[in-house]
């Protein structure tokens, strides 16, 4: 008999069509709280979504009156070719009275279902996303929510007919300020044109995205908060993208997170996708969380443009994945009219090429020098922005909050 993967044991979101229940799950981000404390603030501050709001940011749900349900029992993210089905409501951002670093859920439904908060920091970019319940990194005022429906053979259909959440304050170990995690992974090409990802995104041509085995780090449609850096095995080149698919083997494997906080198969060494341990080393019988017998190790799926013009890949390899979003620094979106922007070892569109970053990717602007001027979505400007070793990219097409530069000269 197949070992059964290796989940934390920790109080599940348990759903009725009569009853509610809270989630309470673990942290996600590194140096968040493992186990939620007592609340220190006797008062909490709540309020109930509107359910029915579904709009362009939804990926696959539809609300018939009386509850949210999936539209389709059989569209998930393209990215898990078919495993599950499954989809989301993002909810709009909540601005409240005090700041508050948990926010609970209390659920009226059926089946599998989770809800997911997250808080603006004070440097105005989004935490990871994290189960309801738990700890968030930081203080917040803003809020964002948003409700999972996952839909499974043998298994009650999921349905919410209401959620109520609940802001409160609670005594948290601070979150330490680190360098975003890195870790070499096994890449594979998803393909897929005319699919739906995990965030609503309609897969095109030579499309640049990635996805990966969670939905933590799983931007919202048309957006890029959380994006990563990704090079081939040898640095020559690199490029900055979104985050927009879960896949390609799990949905619950956050392995650039710790230990203590990962989702599932937390036994594994930090940087280790389950699928790896799987093929590599007959870990969980060799199979995925969906019972499916593990083909290759692959930690991260590359979107056609990615693999082919962003790397230069000819076939599925090694790459080194930056998760950008678990680090500090001054950011930056990358914004074009689509295609991606060159990034160049200096200041100048002629010196050489080494990678691109894509349309909505963030990233973190290191510095500044003054080089070559270019014309770009935001107007002209002599200024280009270091946002790696070597990666230049205009400053023109890279929006920050102010006119004045992000970060300081080189």
């Amino acid at each position: 008999m197949l070992p059964t993967p290796r989940r934390r044991t920790v109080p599940a979101l348990t759903l009725t069509a009569t009853a509610t229940a809270a989630a309470a799950l673990l942290a996600a981000l590194p140096g968040a709280a493992a186990h939620a404390a007592p609340s220190v603030q006797a008062a909490g501050t709540g309020w109930s979504p509107d359910l029915s709001a579904v709009d362009g940011d939804d990926v696959n749900v539809r609300h018939d009156g009386k509850a949210l349900r999936l539209a389709s029992g059989r569209t998930g993210p393209a990215s898990l070719r078919g495993a599950t089905a499954a989809g989301q409501l993002m909810l709009a951002p909540r601005d409240l009275a005090e700041p508050v670093n948990r926010v609970t859920a209390q659920v009226t439904g059926a089946g599998p279902v989770q809800v997911d908060v997250r808080a603006r920091t004070g440097a105005g970019v989004w935490t990871e996303w994290t189960p309801a319940g738990t700890a968030l990194p930081a203080e917040s005022r803003r809020i964002q929510a948003r409700v999972v429906l996952t839909g499974a053979p043998g298994r009650t259909a999921p349905s919410v007919s209401a959620v109520r959440l609940t802001g409160d304050r609670i005594a948290a170990k601070a979150p330490r300020t680190t360098a975003a995690q890195t870790y070499q992974v096994f890449a594979t090409r998803e393909g897929l044109v005319g699919g739906t990802t995990a965030n609503g995104h309609v897969i095109t041509d030579r499309d640049h995205f990635v996805a990966l085995p969670s939905r933590r780090g799983l931007s919202g449609n048309g957006s890029g908060e959380y994006s990563v850096q990704v090079c081939t095995a040898s640095g020559s080149l690199c490029e900055y993208a979104p985050v927009w698919d879960v896949g390609p083997w799990n949905t619950h494997d956050d392995y650039w997170n710790p230990s203590a906080t990962r989702e599932m198969w937390n036994d594994l060494p930090q940087g280790r996708p389950e699928s790896q341990a799987a093929y590599q080393d007959g870990y969980n019988g060799g199979t995925d969380e969906f019972g499916r017998q593990v083909a290759n190790p692959a930690g991260i799926d590359l979107a056609d443009g990615t693999f082919w013009d962003g790397l230069g890949l000819t076939d599925n390899s090694w790459v080194n994945v930056t998760y950008m979003w678990t680090g500090a620094g001054a950011r930056g979106v990358v914004r074009t009219a689509g295609a991606p922007v060159p990034l160049r070892a200096a200041a100048s569109a002629g010196s050489a090429r080494t990678g691109v970053a894509a349309n909505l990717a963030n990233v973190v602007v290191q510095c500044h020098v003054r080089g070559q001027s270019v014309t770009g979505t935001y107007g002209t400007s002599d200024m280009w922005n270091r946002i790696g070793p070597g990666h230049y990219v205009p400053a023109a097409y890279v929006h920050t909050e102010s006119d004045a530069p992000a970060a300081p000269a080189c």
